[in-house]
């Protein structure tokens, strides 16, 4: 089995899916978004060297707290997609060991998404933006390759929950908002929409890495406001 390279852990995770839930985030993204909190998961061998066998009897201790609460394991980072044959391994044995699987994805790394869509439980997909000009703009990447990622999980049939950072200035109009939605229309199997307000909490990870942040000046999104917009334009896809 692969071995694959792990930024963090944590154990009783509340957000990242349903239920109590461990999130696993990897190593490697290969998008720049303008609001990325986490740029030290960029590289693709940073973290820790972890074979899947251990990962999932790590895992597996919790599964009580994941019974009981209808919750389990959610792979995050950085991007799983980008450590697909480490991932397909953990969700196989995660499968066979009964605990309900969730991915945090963007929908661009490497591999046959059709595999590991299979022992995939539920997606969540991180929706940058709806128009390939701007998605480009803000990520470093065409939009084409998520697109692929969209049309496997509608040949699979897979449930997902859209996500969408509201960063101010850029994607809290309503006339953005208004497209999103029709966006979001289009998308296969969706059950639920999260508009997540951008904060400001990895900027110093860019100072300690030298890198220049791309939101200097920007503010961080009203958590009121985002309920509000929230409310307004996808009131009807807030339940599981």
């Amino acid at each position: 089995m692969a071995v694959g390279y792990i930024h963090s852990f944590e154990s009783m995770g509340l957000v990242d899916g349903p239920g109590i839930r461990s999130v696993v985030f990897l190593q490697g993204c290969c998008l720049r978004c303008a609001f990325c909190h986490n740029p030290d998961t960029w590289g693709l061998t940073g973290g820790t060297p972890t074979e899947p066998e251990a990962l999932v009897r790590k895992l597996s201790r919790f599964r009580s707290y994941y019974q009981k609460s209808g919750g389990g394991v959610t792979f995050s980072g950085g991007e799983p997609l980008m450590q697909p044959d480490f991932l397909l391994d953990c969700l196989r044995l995660c499968h066979d060991a009964g605990i309900h699987t969730c991915i945090d994805t963007a929908g661009v790394g490497r591999g046959d998404y059709a595999d590991i869509l299979k022992y995939t439980d539920l997606v969540l997909y991180d929706v940058k933006h709806h128009d390939p000009v701007s998605y480009e703009a803000l990520t470093g990447r065409p939009m084409d390759q998520t697109l692929r990622f969209v049309e496997a999980v509608r040949q699979s049939g897979t449930p997902m929950w859209v996500r969408h950072v509201v960063v101010p200035g850029r994607t809290d109009s309503a006339d953005h908002l208004r497209a999103l939605r029709a966006y979001v229309d289009t998308l296969p199997n969706v059950h639920k929409v999260e508009l997540l307000p951008y904060h400001k909490l990895g900027e110093n990870k860019y100072n300690v890495l030298g890198i220049p942040y791309p939101l200097t000046g920007t503010p961080p999104m009203d958590k009121a406001r985002c309920a509000s917009l929230q409310q307004e334009f996808f009131g009807d896809l807030g339940g599981e």
